[in-house]
């Protein structure tokens, strides 16, 4: 099995009022093409820090990290711009979807960002559409659409452009719990049908147990897995 997420001695500190706060100290983790990663931990524990380092998002204070065999940290920003829009999904839990967009407009936004032509992608839209239940909605708005909805809407356009790595910031933290767990199995349904890698942080035990690996961090360091 491939390793597509590799992380080693990675640290992550921040310098405020002239004190140094470290939250990440030597992470070492390998996490393997289409494994669906849970990363737990308190509040403060460095779980969203890491996965924002692992997307390109942030950057390591120390360490390296590298996605599909590629070192991040070296990558000219173009490059790195370019693995973020084709090899990264990202999905936030507060949406981000473009409020006068349609469905379908939001969900092609990384086609015309990567600068391709949008006609070609019209069966592929098509489908995402229907795998995340939203056809009768494709034409409406964000502001027409349920928090359920409009999540569904963001993980369609985290797939789009076909990436290998899913990732998924307390993607159900903003919704009610029957409307979460339809979420999570979406997730599952994608991670098992579509064979794609996901690496979720979350605060939901409910949540967690939807990974088939569990990785928990205690005040910024790695916890030994059972």
């Amino acid at each position: 099995m491939s390793i597509i997420v590799e992380t080693k001695n990675v640290s992550k500190s921040y310098e405020m009022g002239g004190l140094s706060t470290e939250i990440l100290k030597n992470v070492n983790l390998q996490i393997n093409k289409g494994e669906f990663i849970s990363i737990v931990g308190s509040s403060g524990s460095g779980k969203s820090t890491l996965l924002y380092l692992i997307g390109g998002l942030d950057k390591p204070s120390a360490g390296k990290i590298e996605i599909l065999g590629k070192e991040i940290s070296v990558m000219k920003d173009k490059d790195e711009s370019i693995m973020r829009r084709r090899d990264i999904g990202f999905v936030f839990q507060f949406y981000n979807l473009i409020p006068n967009l349609s469905v379908e407009e939001n969900i092609m936004l990384p086609v015309l960002l990567d600068g391709k032509d949008k006609s070609s992608y019209q069966e592929k839209l098509d489908g995402i559409i229907e795998i995340v239940g939203l056809s009768e909605r494709r034409k409406h708005t964000p502001r027409e659409l349920s928090g359920g909805q409009q999540q569904r809407v963001a993980i369609a356009r985290a797939l789009i452009n076909e990436p290998e790595l899913i990732l998924a910031d307390e993607p159900i933290g903003n919704l009610d719990s029957t409307t979460g767990m339809e979420i999570m199995e979406l997730f599952r349904k994608i991670n098992k049908e579509r064979g794609k890698t996901i690496i979720q942080v979350t605060h939901s035990q409910e949540a967690t147990v939807y990974g088939n690996r569990i990785i928990r961090l205690k005040d910024g360091v790695l916890q030994k897995e059972a």
